[in-house]
């Protein structure tokens, strides 16, 4: 079971929520904030064999688990985010 917030708000508003990374996450869209499902057990090996083998598959890119992603005026948070390796900003 998920939850929601029962009122509309700003996606500024929904990024500083104190709660918004809790397990399971929150995400956002068309101004609504909904809790994702947590995941069953297939569901969770499922996922570590695509990271494992997505990584596996070129030293070009690399998988990441529950990564939040914020554009376009919605944030979410996917099973899965492939990135290339060149598009990730590391701080020394």
């Amino acid at each position: 079971m998920s939850a929601a917030l029962t009122q509309k708000i700003a996606l500024d508003e929904f990024l500083r929520l104190p709660y918004l990374d809790d397990s399971p996450a929150w995400e956002y869209a068309d101004g609504v904030a909904i809790q994702k499902p947590m995941p069953k057990f297939r569901h969770s090996i499922l996922q570590k064999c695509l990271l494992i083998a997505i990584d596996r598959s070129s030293d070009h890119y690399t998988a990441l688990p529950e990564l939040r992603s914020t554009f376009a005026g919605r944030s979410i948070v996917p099973d899965i985010s492939v990135i290339a390796w060149n598009r990730i900003q590391v701080n020394e």
